[in-house]
């Protein structure tokens, strides 16, 4: 496969398949593909009450915040601050007391609201996403929350379709929105605010740190779990290690592969299409880059195992992790999420205390060094965001339709939402294991 190949979703459907319009009130209709996005284009049936409670309260929680939403163009709530312009406030309530933050989602990507400055408008609501609901509703929050399916559980099975459906979407995609290193994961900047000509060099600063974290030098034997596009692999073959990088993606693995032959280290670098439980053997460092976030909270515990069973004594795992607050992962584990459904399938953010839990209770691994830097993620996502929107005719003619890029869109500035609030962070961490006496 050449780095320019592809496999985007199915083409957009033909004439004689059907479409819906999605209405709003100022702003000229959305076509909306209903083979492809059948919960955009039909709003999933709500209750009056239901629709009655929801309207009632989003409309309390948005008169109370620093932002100014205008609904249908005929009211204003709020305190001041970004504008948040809700086109149909019917089906935007309708949509919020269906679904919660799911149906928010949708709602945006139908178009029935939107925002010139998303970023700062989902900024003020996760700043207060722990008290947009009254305590009495979050403490009912498993009557109404949906529930993580089934289907997307991270089984061995599992997690290959899950890691497919986004990794796999298309390497022409990713390519446009990302610097040349293809790194997908938090950059490490000397300054901000960030521009775009530095991204390559703060995702190398990023890399040799954990690089440097692990060990990593001539002759290291280092396993890689998660290996992106393979650009951590090609700097760790540069300093002399023997790298074996583990990926579930085909598209990631089959161009990492054609990159790692054209820089030469095709004989130090072995990329496998293989779960992380699936891996032999003993290694001197392991190094893992927000790969802990698709492994889903029911297997923490073995992914953790798994490294201990797989570190040599005196070894070092160095990880990269998105985490959120404590509190917050605890009471959200068990909700089916936006990005869930539609960004990352069986993907669940830890916090730093549950991993330390884990590794102090259940492995031979410390944490000898923690740092987080979470703004610089929010500056590595405006990057991308930023390229991803003036790249969008590059974005159709790969086969991606509007509804699509408003999804990434709405995506790509939800994250960069959670770490300027400081709702996300981003670790690296060290483990340590000791050499048994």
């Amino acid at each position: 496969m050449s780095p320019g190949s592809h496999r985007a979703p199915e083409s957009p459907a033909p004439a004689a398949a059907t479409t819906r319009s999605v209405p709003q009130s100022t702003r000229p209709s959305t076509t909306v593909d209903e083979s492809r996005w059948p919960d955009v284009a039909h709003r999933p049936p709500a209750s009056w009450l239901r629709t009655a409670v929801a309207e009632r309260l989003v409309r309390h929680a948005l008169a109370r915040l620093p932002l100014r939403v205008r609904l249908g163009g005929t009211e204003t709530l709020g305190l001041g601050g970004p504008l948040m312009e809700i086109h149909d406030p019917k089906a935007f309530y309708g949509r919020v007391g269906a679904g919660g933050l799911i149906g928010f989602g949708e709602s945006y990507m139908a178009g029935e609201w939107e925002s010139r400055d998303l970023v700062g408008v989902l900024t003020v609501l996760a700043e207060r996403l722990a008290t947009l609901i009254p305590e009495p509703l979050q403490r009912l929050r498993g009557m109404w929350a949906p529930k993580q399916p089934t289907a997307q559980r991270n089984t061995p099975e599992g997690s290959r379709s899950n890691i497919s459906r986004h990794y796999d979407l298309s390497n022409d995609l990713f390519a446009l929105f990302l610097d040349e290193t293809l790194s997908y994961s938090s950059a490490l900047f000397r300054g901000f605010p960030a521009d775009h000509s530095l991204l390559p060099a703060a995702q190398h600063r990023k890399i040799d740190r954990l690089l440097d974290q692990a060990g990593v030098g001539p002759g290291t034997e280092l396993l890689e779990i998660g290996t992106g596009w393979g650009e951590l692999a090609l700097r760790a073959a540069a300093r002399g290690a023997r790298v074996r990088t583990v990926t579930l993606s085909q598209e990631q693995r089959e161009l990492a592969r054609e990159r790692i032959a054209a820089a030469g280290f095709a004989d130090r670098v072995s990329v496998e299409l293989c779960d992380y439980r699936k891996v032999e053997g003993s290694f001197d460092a392991i190094i893992s880059v927000e790969m802990i976030e698709a492994v889903g909270a029911e297997f923490w515990q073995e992914y953790f195992s798994t490294l201990d069973r797989l570190l040599a004594p005196g070894g070092r795992v160095a990880l990269q992790a998105i985490t959120m607050p404590h509190d917050r992962m605890l009471v959200s584990k068990d909700t089916f999420t936006w990005i869930q459904k539609y960004i990352f399938p069986g993907g669940f953010l830890p916090s730093v205390e549950v991993m330390e839990q884990i590794t102090a209770e259940h492995t031979a691994l410390r944490v000898a060094d923690r740092d987080g830097f979470g703004p610089h993620y929010a500056e590595t996502l405006r990057l991308w965001r930023e390229t991803f929107t003036e790249r969008s005719e590059q974005v159709d003619a790969l086969g991606f339709d509007a509804v699509f890029r408003r999804l990434w869109t709405f995506y790509l500035a939800y994250s960069e939402a959670g770490f300027r609030s400081g709702y996300l962070d981003v670790q690296q961490m060290l483990l340590t294991k000791e050499v048994s006496r």
